[in-house]
């Protein structure tokens, strides 16, 4: 199960310097690939707005 990013991001980019396998890119939201998200949670705990949920 991978972590999705909600439309409550701000784009602060928190959660990609976070990310050990590099699966968030930017944009005006912050999407992450669920190919190659590893399911560690660690960009939840990171995100400050609280907008990066478990799908």
């Amino acid at each position: 199960m991978a972590y999705k990013i909600t439309d409550s991001c701000v784009a602060c980019g928190t959660c990609m310097g976070e990310c050990p396998s590099g699966a968030i890119s930017e944009g005006d939201i912050y999407t992450i690939d669920p190919n190659v998200c590893v399911d560690c949670g660690t960009c939840a705990d990171a995100c400050p707005m609280g907008a990066i949920v478990a799908e």
